[in-house]
């Protein structure tokens, strides 16, 4: 297929990534029906504060919260786009349960790829260098990135740190920001900027060609659930959350 989007990568594998993200998007949306959007408890005080401090009302605020808790489970799919883009690059391949999250196919570069910069601890990104290590120890040739996607600034450096005490380095593993990755793996200078511009007419392009399924009808089943349940109580949206979720707290049965 031709490449009439981005110079590295083919339309229909661009459009693959684009659909796979968005069924990704789609089951975190149609998973969230009452019974998911209690599993965290509710801040009901909160909630009261948000509708009147934020000048919003019920259901608005619901809408929000089953926002925030897509927005949460998705985030980890953001990511593996970015894997499923990269490894379409000629040269390159997205591991599978591999223990890396992209590779060159003559084993000279191992990546793992994470969406931001700040979501490792301290042990997180101690098991993380050990792991490249072993990589790079392995595979003579090899050089090995901890990539983040969405960094505080541009930059490809070695990988030097201290971690629980612990004096980190090697000569071969490295960190790098997004931008730069794709430009290594690519060798187009603002790979990334060109991914980002093309998005939009992407996304609207896969959507024309896929039917609507009549099932998106049923996605955020919470708030059609939730205002059953007040419809036949009688009592507010935010009372009727507030019953269900601490009916069992005294006098909290009385609402």
């Amino acid at each position: 297929m031709a490449n009439t989007y981005l110079s590295f990568i083919s339309d229909e594998h661009l459009l693959n990534c684009v659909a796979h993200l968005y069924q990704s998007y789609q089951k975190a949306k149609n998973d969230i029906n009452k019974k998911k959007f209690y599993s965290n408890k509710i801040d009901a005080f909160k909630m009261v504060f948000d509708v009147k401090f934020n000048n919003m009302d019920e259901e608005a605020l619901i809408q929000a919260e089953i926002l925030r808790q897509v927005d949460k489970s998705i985030n980890n799919s953001i990511g593996t786009f970015h894997e499923e883009i990269l490894g379409g690059i000629a040269g390159y391949e997205k591991g599978n349960l591999s223990g890396f999250d992209i590779k060159a196919i003559d084993n000279t570069l191992f990546a793992d790829i994470k969406n931001k910069h700040n979501t490792m601890n301290s042990s997180a990104a101690e098991s993380l260098f050990q792991k490249l290590k072993r990589y790079a120890d392995d595979n003579k040739q090899a050089k090995c990135y901890w990539v983040q996607i969405l960094a505080t600034q541009s930059f490809c450096e070695k990988w030097v740190s201290i971690i629980n005490g612990k004096e980190y380095s090697h000569s071969r593993v490295y960190k790098i920001s997004g931008d730069q990755f794709y430009r290594l793996l690519t060798g187009v200078d603002n790979a990334l900027f060109q991914l980002y511009s093309v998005l939009p007419k992407v996304i609207e392009d896969y959507l024309k060609s896929i039917r609507v399924e009549e099932s998106e009808k049923k996605q955020n089943s919470a708030l059609n659930e939730i205002k059953d349940g007040s419809d036949k109580s009688g009592r507010t949206i935010l009372n009727e959350i507030t019953y269900e979720n601490y009916q069992y707290y005294l006098g909290f049965d009385k609402l």
